[in-house]
């Protein structure tokens, strides 16, 4: 896992195989709660896809490794589809789990669901160690790699590692309590312990949702605004302009700043080479050697706009 494709493409084959495991088991033991981790997990690959899609894209813009034609219809470049994905994975993941709560409620209210305990706790115990050591090896190659995409992967295998531990405990009570007076309560251990997975899993995505939201809103960072506005301020200062504009945002890995300088009136001619000394300062301190990095400076003898109060 030395680059982000390489790290999705791994966690994508292991989530087919937990997906494929989850559907399988959850027919077969009658668990609705195991046919939701595998219709979760099965989701989780189809975003999977799409963020390799997305990354790839990125990747190949960066390095101008695409056709022509492509490069023509998007000569912005792919970055506003990172928090696009991300936004659609967090919503959709929201929507799955709640989804999967009205249909535990609905089976506690109706009596719960009977289970064979056998093979859920057989699917539950080998799932549980897919997930560790997918998570496990995901959060450490992100350390190197700092994917937005892979840090979204690992928060999946999270959540699914803290479903499915949350399910083998309850099928093992299940089994246990098989026999005695307690024998009784075996129908609802399966919708029980989904209304509190689905419970909890609701509100994990929102801080990534919010994220995003505020990425495809063109949100200005606060952070990212005050950076450029120091560059500028000193520029502008040095220079002996009138005043500067910052226009700023991100969007996934992406930055992209616009600074605009109002010149005096009636100043001197200047080089071209001049000009561009001023705009390679601006983007060098604003971090331009980053191919993530869109930095436009530009000057004008406009009377600068008024700002609000």
């Amino acid at each position: 896992m030395r680059t982000e494709q390489q790290a999705l493409k791994v966690s994508l084959v292991a989530i087919l195989l937990v997906s494929v495991l989850g559907i399988g088991f959850g027919l077969v033991s009658g668990s609705f709660a195991i046919l939701f981790d595998g219709v979760f997990s099965l989701m989780d690959a189809v975003m999977s896809i799409v963020s390799l899609t997305v990354a790839g894209l990125i990747s190949r813009s960066v390095t101008n490794r695409l056709s022509l034609r492509t490069q023509n219809a998007f000569t912005m470049g792919f970055w506003h589809f990172e928090p696009i994905v991300l936004l659609i994975n967090s919503v959709l993941m929201m929507g799955v789990a709640a989804y999967a709560l009205f249909q535990a409620v609905s089976a506690l209210l109706s009596g719960g669901r009977p289970v064979d305990f056998g093979p859920a706790v057989a699917y539950a115990a080998v799932v549980v160690l897919i997930t560790a050591v997918m998570g496990t090896l995901e959060h450490r190659a992100n350390r190197r790699i700092g994917s937005e995409f892979v840090a979204m992967d690992v928060k999946g295998w999270i959540m699914a590692g803290g479903v499915t531990g949350a399910l083998l405990i309850a099928f093992i009570i299940g089994m246990l309590i098989d026999g005695t007076d307690a024998a009784w309560l075996m129908p609802y251990v399966d919708p029980a312990v989904l209304t509190v997975v689905a419970a909890v899993l609701i509100p994990v995505p929102l801080s990534t949702a919010r994220r995003a939201l505020a990425q495809v809103s063109l949100v200005t960072p606060p952070a990212l605004r005050k950076d450029a506005e120091a560059v500028a301020r000193d520029i502008c200062a040095a220079e002996g302009f009138d005043d500067f504009r910052v226009y700023a945002t991100a969007q996934g890995r992406a930055r992209t700043i616009e600074i605009v300088f109002y010149v005096p009136r009636g100043l001197p001619a200047r080089p071209l080479e001049d000009w561009d000394r001023i705009r390679d300062e601006a983007e060098a301190r604003l971090g331009g050697d980053d191919p993530h990095a869109w930095i436009t400076v530009s000057f004008t003898t406009k009377e600068a706009p008024a700002l609000p109060e």
